[in-house]
């Protein structure tokens, strides 16, 4: 079934292996589609997955409310309104730091870090809603949605790539790329990736999730804002601000994309109504609003310390008792940590509301020659700063100037790469039209940040000029 015949009705799920019999949208399933909807080759397999995962997530996001217009010719009037509303509600928040209010969205350092490892799991496989349209190049009415995929991708600049943004952002403060979080968090992702693969058979879903997406949110400029206070290169935030305006940018061709793709005499009301609910997709799971909000520093310092605590409960000496047990009994059952922490506090080890310097345990675990230097990786270590320091922290950030936004460095890549040399010989020799499909599957959202992914996204590119 191509994009051209399947405008209508939705195709039926074809079985899905091992994961058919569950619920996708349902605890625990979430990331185990996520992950193999990203990883393997892309089969048949793969494909049957997304189609029934999708048709899972389009089924509740029937029952949300609609947002969109009803007619279709008043989107642009509608996106343009939107980002007027966003750009005063904006002017506003900058009022109200300029007059001495605090953040809105970040308590913390820690609070950041949390918030860029909650939404990694998206952020990780952007613009992958959008890779079924790369077998369209040839089809001008596909234009828009081709140039938006393709700038997700950095046109095969690493420092334009979204991806190998975001994976830098996370390694410069130790934030794992497959981070333990709950499974709800890798929904908006698998929905993505679920897109990218049934895109002809979803293809006005396709179009609808991508007009939702690329429609600028004011927690983007906030959090762009807020994160270069904290010192966190903001430019990923802050490139997705400019490339989405409603002007020239991702906003302004969603909403060409769609009249280009809408039908002309066929069931217009049929594909307009699965372009709505599309759209409806964005509003599953956990938005950034939530779970900024969600957040709570000491419960998110307990539950690192109880993953951790198997692996050094047997681990320290019996030399210093608290309230006259050891640290390996207070380590040696779950549901103790609260009280340790407590017991610390009580002996003068931690010095809650003080500068973090000023307390013993904050010594033994960060600095030159700490006795338990590298046993905390430096988002823990960002947790338990954060959490000694308290009301002090929070009186330091008042006076503290605000920092320049970051900009982005160009990510070394490695000179000579084994999948470079073999994606180069499997294009050497070649028809362009044989090159093309050699060429897509390194577009794919598991490989396009990668070195033989970004050469592969330049030739597309070329190629792509040349056979028009």
């Amino acid at each position: 079934m191509t994009a051209l015949t399947s405008l209508h009705q939705p195709a039926t799920p074809a079985t899905a292996g091992p994961f058919t019999d569950a619920p996708f949208t349902e605890a625990g399933n979430v990331r185990q589609c996520y992950e193999r909807l990203l990883q393997g080759p892309d089969d048949t397999d793969k494909q049957s997955m997304a189609q029934a995962f999708l048709q899972s997530c389009l089924e509740k996001a029937a029952a949300l409310p609609q947002e969109t217009p009803d007619d279709p010719a008043a989107l642009q009037a509608w996106v343009e309104e939107h980002s007027a509303g966003v750009a005063r509600q904006y002017a506003d928040y900058l009022e109200r730091r300029k007059n001495g209010g605090p953040r809105e969205f970040f308590s913390s350092k820690a609070h950041a870090l949390y918030f860029l490892q909650a939404v990694a799991p998206t952020k990780l496989v952007d613009g992958a809603w959008l890779y079924g349209v790369l077998k369209h190049w040839h089809d001008h009415r596909f234009e828009g949605l081709l140039c938006t995929y393709l700038e997700e991708l950095g046109d095969g600049n690493p420092a334009q790539n979204h991806v190998v943004i975001y994976r830098k952002l996370l390694a410069e403060h130790g934030l794992p790329d497959t981070p333990d979080i709950d499974d709800e968090r890798y929904l908006q992702g698998a929905v993505q990736l679920a897109l990218g693969y049934a895109g002809d058979e979803y293809l006005p879903e396709v179009i609808g999730y991508n007009l939702g997406y690329e429609q600028l949110p004011l927690h983007l400029l906030i959090s762009a804002y807020e994160l270069s206070e904290l010192a966190i290169d903001p430019y990923y935030f802050t490139l997705h601000v400019t490339i989405d305006n409603a002007s020239t940018g991702h906003a302004h061709k969603a909403v060409q994309s769609l009249l280009q793709l809408m039908p002309m005499e066929a069931d217009r009301e049929a594909f307009w109504r699965r372009v709505t609910l599309g759209y409806r997709l964005n509003d599953l799971g956990q938005g950034s609003r939530a779970i900024i909000e969600a957040f709570d520093l000491e419960r998110e310092v307990l539950d690192m310390l109880e993953r951790k605590r198997p692996f050094g409960q047997h681990m320290h000496s019996d030399y210093c008792k608290f309230q006259g047990k050891t640290v390996n009994q207070w380590l040696a059952e779950p549901g103790q940590l609260e009280g340790f922490l407590q017991a610390l506090q009580d002996k003068g080890w931690i010095k809650r509301h003080e500068d973090p310097q000023n307390s013993r345990f904050w010594n033994l675990i960060e600095g030159a020659g700490a006795a338990m230097f590298g046993v905390f990786s430096p988002y823990e270590k960002q947790l338990l700063h954060d959490w000694i320091a308290g009301d002090w922290l929070n009186e330091r950030s008042r006076s503290a100037p605000r920092r320049n936004q970051g900009a982005a460095c160009e990510p070394q890549m490695p000179v000579e790469d084994p999948d470079v040399r073999n994606l180069q010989q499997a294009l050497r020799g070649n028809a362009p039209d044989e090159q093309m499909q050699t060429l897509m599957p390194w577009l794919s959202a598991r490989c396009h940040s990668h070195p033989a992914g970004l050469l592969a996204t330049r030739r597309f590119i070329e190629l792509k000029s040349v056979l028009r």
